[in-house]
């Protein structure tokens, strides 16, 4: 796809957006089961079924995917796909592109060994690495852009709102 080609598939996006800013509130929704004796939830992805449970640092056997490592994996597959697409539009060719995402979280936190201890990943850093013919100056707007419009990365910088809320029948 080239940069015409990708403002020709989002020209019409845009524009109702513009018209009805309400119709750009996209909804998105996960849900995942907890059935059987294991410590593990079936989460539906796009793929099809993904059995989570307890990363190995926790008690897991790695058998299983863990929430925190799909978190990164997240953030990894939404900031390629914004560089790829931030590339595109500004008319930068990319060869052999990757984004490394690493985090690290301290099981501490999670396990309650120490209450000092956030629970959560204390730091992330997404790191581009990619072949290109384009300037400098270019890279340097093509890796700012991509930070700016990857969804993930901006969600986990201004963290949202989270509401808890729990449903109990008898």
């Amino acid at each position: 796809m080239d940069a015409n080609a990708l403002r020709d598939l989002q020209r019409p996006l845009k524009q109702m957006y513009r018209e009805a800013p309400m119709s750009a509130r996209v909804p998105l929704r996960a849900e995942s089961r907890v059935v059987g004796d294991g410590i593990t939830c079936t989460v539906e992805t796009w793929p099809g079924p993904t059995r989570a449970g307890l990363h190995m640092a926790t008690g897991g056997d790695g058998s299983d995917a863990c929430s925190a490592d799909m978190l990164v994996e997240a953030l990894a597959a939404c900031a390629g796909v914004t560089l790829r697409s931030v590339a595109t539009a500004i008319g930068v060719k990319l060869l052999d592109a990757r984004v490394v995402v690493d985090g690290h979280f301290d099981a501490r936190g999670t396990l309650g060994v120490d209450p000092e201890i956030p629970v959560g990943l204390t730091d992330v850093t997404i790191t581009f690495s990619f072949e290109t013919d384009a300037g400098e100056e270019k890279v340097n707007r093509l890796v700012e852009l991509a930070e700016r419009y990857c969804v993930v990365a901006q969600t986990l910088r201004n963290p949202p709102t989270v509401t808890v809320r729990h449903e109990v029948s008898h």
